[in-house]
């Protein structure tokens, strides 16, 4: 089932929805040049359809709208979050994955732990800009840049392709791949190009995130190095982590059912403390 909300500047974001609507909600926010389809597993899996799933396509990605900018801007991809946060009805756990990890830093910065009951980072990225250490890449990235940005297809194919045979550790389905080389290549370049158009730090924001975050990094992810898990994790007191030995850039492929599993019990239990703690300060 699909969706869409009004995010910022008015740029019409489109949703992917599944689960339980009266249930809490998951929120998965993919990575760059990919879209809300990467999620596929998670909204077939039983145990995580009791949830309220709703996955965005970003902006300039997907189903979603292509704008002329935003991309470099924080304060819009925070309100593109924030609208998505308000269809899901409720405080959500927010999962992001790769680039999904500096919106939901963005999120943070504008709108602090507001609507949100737990976080969850795959294999992301919560900072971007030279020698910033929650946004160190693997050789694929590197690998991939800048040839992966032009607009010349003769140059981006062959590097896009590489990247996407780069992500995974562990064998997933061929179909796989190729979803990822079509989303890739159906992303305008000039987004491609933008949303690395930026320089900004996240040390303020994640070190003042006061509800349950997670962690979880493949040891052998190629595109976006452990490193930057270990500086997310560093800076959120109290984080949770999981370094999942062998598992490259797509723990929610490679490992589909121990991510789900881990996935869904940490949703409970973050719905349960946040639900303790309203009930609490009703008191």
């Amino acid at each position: 089932m699909r969706s869409e909300v009004v995010g910022a500047s008015g740029v019409r974001i489109g949703v992917r929805v599944g689960g339980q609507r009266r249930a809490p909600a998951i929120v998965f926010v993919h990575g760059w040049a990919q879209s809300a389809r990467v999620w596929d597993t998670q909204f077939a899996d039983p145990e995580l359809s009791q949830f309220h799933l709703l996955a965005p396509d970003l902006r300039g990605h997907g189903s979603s709208e292509v704008p002329e900018g935003g991309y470099d801007d924080p304060a819009a991809w925070a309100d593109d979050l924030a609208a998505v946060l308000d269809l899901a009805g409720g405080d959500a756990v927010v999962v992001g994955w790769s680039y999904g990890g500096l919106v939901i830093a963005d999120y943070l910065r504008t709108h602090g732990t507001r609507g949100l009951a737990g976080l969850v980072f795959v294999g992301a990225i919560t900072e971007i800009g030279k020698g910033r250490p929650g946004g160190r890449v693997g050789p694929a990235m590197a690998g991939a840049l800048p040839a992966a940005l032009s607009d010349d297809v003769d140059v981006a194919l062959p590097a896009l392709t590489a990247l996407g045979e780069g992500m995974a550790a562990q064998p997933v389905p061929g179909e796989v791949e190729q979803a990822l080389l079509g989303t890739s290549l159906a992303v305008p370049p000039r987004v491609r190009r933008a949303l690395f158009r930026r320089d900004i730090g996240s040390a303020d924001a994640l070190s003042a995130v006061d509800v349950p975050a997670l962690v979880l990094h493949g040891t052998d992810d190629a595109v976006v190095d452990v490193t930057a898990g270990e500086y997310t994790a560093g800076k959120i007191e109290g984080a949770s982590t999981r370094w999942w030995s062998g598992v490259g850039h797509l723990p929610f492929v490679e490992s589909a059912r121990e991510f789900d599993t881990t996935l869904r019990g940490f949703a409970e239990q973050a719905f349960d403390d946040a639900e303790g703690n309203l009930g609490r300060a009703e008191r």
